[in-house]
């Protein structure tokens, strides 16, 4: 049996206290910040919290912590802010006192421009505190939309999120989920299945994925992605990957691989509109924000669903500093309903990021694809085109029933890369082989790349 302390005196005191921090216990909340921090980094704040609601005998459960466990660390030494809820007291349900504690660190994240990681694993509002849960909930919203952009902002579905809190995971700029275990609702059966960009096979996975996320992003809006060390890469095998027949799919994670620095490839949301592929990568150690068509899937074409993952993520770069690289080959966008607004805010997206913009042209790109997806005149800085490519007003089909004329004539004047050229709408026709060392000179060439907007507060692209 443990001694009571004398608290007349200092010592006394300080046992005291370590008494009461011994009494938070040691949740798998509290288990999983230390495994996602360094070493010994992790300094909690809050420890000794506890609720002060009364109603409904409220009073007669006050466990510390009140199932939030908040502070700061580092990983991979850089500073980083994070909470995580322990889903065994009260079910990880959110109310004043855990709401205030997600609040403060969140404000902590946004004082000091360090990235915020939030382990999510509890179902909505604790009923007992009723509307000062929900007041929270509130204040938490917006504060995530106020940070938003300004530091970045990682969640972490370890267990089933449900309620009010659905909702703060997809206010995240990236979301990790653990597969099977991490689920994300507002009812009982309405899982939202693409809120995910990473899902893994476990907890641990899940925290070395954050790790990796991170390291290329940087820790806030005002500064650039840390460079990482990297070797060159045999590129020879760009000249041949290429179909000669234009109707023969590939995959393009295969030709991104050739041209990003050796196993930086990171797809985010691959089970999300699969025929595009939005991924993180680096190119001599530089971070890149790459967006591809994928030939592989419905040979490319844009939806709705492509058109959502490629804006929001094209901003979500162009928010954190992080150069644009499109890899086109597109016969155009499907016909589908609500199509051309929502399809629009791509070419909004794509219009307004002002950081760095290189366009790669490997094959098909045609109409309203090719302006949304690389145009030079949308403002991408650098475009470049493979001798594959296809760059027109239309695929030669159309453009020869419409003109009247023989299709192959078409396909030989004009379904090339070197019209575009002539006009200054490609800067570079390259072997295949090259376009590793262009990007790299591109990125070189842009990292201080400055461009004066009108004033405004912001746009008003169609959501």
């Amino acid at each position: 049996m443990t001694a009571t302390p004398d608290m007349s005196t200092t010592a006394g005191k300080i046992a005291d206290l370590r008494n009461r921090l011994d009494g938070t216990g040691r949740p798998a909340a509290r288990e999983r910040v230390e495994s996602l921090l360094d070493d010994g980094s992790f300094v909690e704040i809050d420890a000794l919290a506890r609720h002060r609601a009364t109603a409904f005998g409220a009073d007669k459960k006050r466990p510390l912590t009140d199932g939030i466990v908040s502070g700061y660390g580092s990983i991979d030494g850089r500073p980083v802010c994070v909470f995580a809820q322990d889903q065994s007291i009260f079910e990880g349900q959110l109310g004043e006192t855990a709401g205030e504690k997600i609040l403060k660190v969140t404000e902590l994240a946004a004082k000091s421009g360090t990235p915020l990681v939030a382990l999510y694993d509890g179902t909505g509002a604790r009923m007992k505190e009723n509307l000062a849960a929900m007041e929270f909930f509130t204040r938490i919203y917006r504060q995530q939309a106020v940070i938003s952009g300004v530091v970045p902002q990682i969640a972490v579905v370890t267990g089933k999120t449900s309620g009010a809190q659905a909702h703060a995971v997809a206010l995240s700029d990236v979301v990790v989920s653990v597969a099977e275990q991490g689920t994300v609702q507002l009812g009982e059966q309405a899982t939202e299945f693409n809120l995910s960009h990473v899902t893994v096979e476990d907890d641990s996975a899940a925290l070395e994925a954050v790790a990796n996320i991170l390291s290329y992003l940087p820790s806030n809006n005002r500064s650039v992605p840390l460079e990482a060390e990297y070797e060159d890469i045999d590129v020879s095998a760009l000249d041949g990957f290429m179909p000669d027949e234009s109707h023969v799919a590939y995959d393009v994670t295969e030709l991104l691989s050739l041209v990003v620095d050796d196993g930086s490839l990171l797809q985010l949301q691959p089970q999300f509109a699969p025929h595009l592929v939005t991924a993180f990568g680096r190119v001599e150690g530089r971070s890149v924000a790459i967006v591809a068509n994928q030939p592989q899937v419905a040979a490319g074409a844009l939806d709705v669903e492509a058109a959502d993952k490629a804006a929001r993520f094209m901003r979500m770069a162009d928010a954190f500093n992080i150069p644009i690289v499109t890899v086109v080959d597109t016969p155009g966008f499907v016909e589908e309903a609500d199509v051309v607004r929502r399809t629009a805010k791509l070419i909004s997206a794509s219009a307004n990021a002002s950081v760095g913009k290189i366009s790669l042209v490997t094959r098909k790109s045609f109409g309203p694809a090719y302006v949304a997806f690389g145009a030079k005149r949308l403002g991408f800085d650098v475009v470049l085109a493979w001798p594959t490519a296809e760059i027109s007003v239309a695929d030669a089909q159309t453009i020869a029933e419409a003109v009247g004329k023989d299709e192959q004539v078409i396909t030989d004047e004009l379904i090339n890369p070197y019209i575009a050229a002539e006009r200054g709408l490609v800067d570079a026709v390259i072997p295949p082989s090259a376009t590793r060392q262009r990007i790299g000179e591109a990125l070189r060439l842009l990292e201080r790349k400055v461009e004066d907007t009108l004033p405004r507060k912001h746009d008003n692209m169609p959501l």
